[in-house]
């Protein structure tokens, strides 16, 4: 028979590993609040100086290449076959273009936007549904994509931005007409943001399809930044040498806040910061969780910036986006409820395989 000692301490083994993720989620909301804060000082800049987004984001990149180096050595170690450096390499093509996408959308569509578009990577999950999951599946995942194409709709008509909601066009007061439809984009502007999305998952998803190991994915992602890092190089000259010679006065991309933040919180730390939710807490970045945790972030800094910012259009369209997310990537669901955050292209986890610790 076993003592009351014995049952407390049996209950206490049980219920530690939820102790041990609290922490964990600490870090990825403090991680993750970082980041925007960065996206938001990138914005600032943006809007204040009017600077060159792919001059500012090839500047960020050639310290954070660096970083990723000094601290994965990918020469050292292991070799590394070309199964996996060529993949990473092209990825690194796909990081420089959604990085200069993202930019363009951030600078064009504002924060909220461009931050929430990122999660239009769940319509690989769609596409994936479309070609190889079950029938039954599909219409479930097409509802959840519709979803998600209405959420971005009203995010594009202003839902999240001023006092009044777009539905109220031929009721509202003239006066706040102006004043809101300076926040009205087409679903054209929107288009930038979203393949930026769908580019972010792609690269995530090749990421994680060429290195099973958590070592292996920091390495491989070290030359992934690199390779973005060099392929921007000539895109940046260009644009440097364009604008100069077009009799515009180039201002060069630097601002020290924007430039650390961006470099330190929205590229390196948000890398590992990533990586612990995927590998302790099993959640992706196309995930309702996720989404959960930037909206927390998003209606913070749209306070603390005092941004023309509208609390019930930016909740319902968190809602209408979350919802598609979740029907669009959601695995089928057993008979306890039990549930699994999925992979954004093919809908089902990897295998779990054990993982080594971050670099200290």
């Amino acid at each position: 028979m076993m003592t009351p000692r014995q049952i407390s301490e049996d209950r206490g083994v049980g219920s530690s590993p939820h102790f041990r993720h609290t922490p964990l989620q600490i870090i990825h909301v403090i991680g993750n609040f970082l980041r925007i804060w960065s996206v938001y000082s990138m914005y600032s800049y943006f809007s204040q100086t009017g600077a060159s987004v792919v001059l500012f984001i090839f500047t960020c990149l050639i310290p954070s290449s660096i970083l990723f180096l000094a601290l994965q050595k990918p020469w050292k170690g292991r070799a590394l076959s070309n199964q996996q450096v060529v993949p990473s390499v092209i990825n690194g093509v796909i990081t420089a273009l959604y990085f200069i996408l993202w930019g363009k959308g951030l600078k064009s569509c504002g924060p909220v936007r461009a931050i929430l578009a990122e999660y239009s990577g769940a319509v690989l999950g769609v596409l994936s549904a479309a070609l190889y999951g079950r029938r039954g599946h599909i219409w479930k995942k097409i509802g959840g994509l519709i979803a998600m194409l209405a959420s971005f709709y009203f995010l594009s008509q202003g839902m999240g931005h001023g006092h009044i909601f777009p539905l109220l066009y031929p009721c509202a007061d003239p006066i706040f007409l102006i004043e809101f439809t300076e926040e009205v984009l087409g679903m054209g502007e929107m288009v930038v943001p979203i393949l930026a999305g769908i580019l972010s998952a792609l690269r995530r998803v090749i990421a994680r399809r060429v290195s099973l190991k958590n070592q292996l994915k920091r390495r491989l992602n070290a030359i992934t930044i690199t390779s973005a890092t060099c392929f921007l190089f000539p895109v940046a000259m260009w644009d440097f040498i364009t604008g100069s010679t077009s009799g515009n006065s180039v201002q060069l991309p630097f601002s020290t806040w924007a430039f650390l933040s961006t470099t330190l919180f929205g590229v390196i730390l948000i890398f590992y910061i990533d990586s612990i939710a995927e590998e302790r807490l099993h959640m992706v970045f196309s995930s309702p969780r996720h989404l959960m945790v930037a909206g927390g972030c998003i209606i913070v800094m749209e306070i603390v910036y005092k941004m023309d910012f509208s609390l019930p259009g930016f909740i319902i369209c968190s809602l209408l986006l979350g919802f598609g997310i979740y029907e669009a990537t959601a695995l089928e669901r057993g008979k306890k409820g039990s549930f699994q955050e999925p992979d954004p292209l093919t809908g089902v986890l990897e295998d779990q395989v054990q993982m080594s610790p971050l670099p200290t």
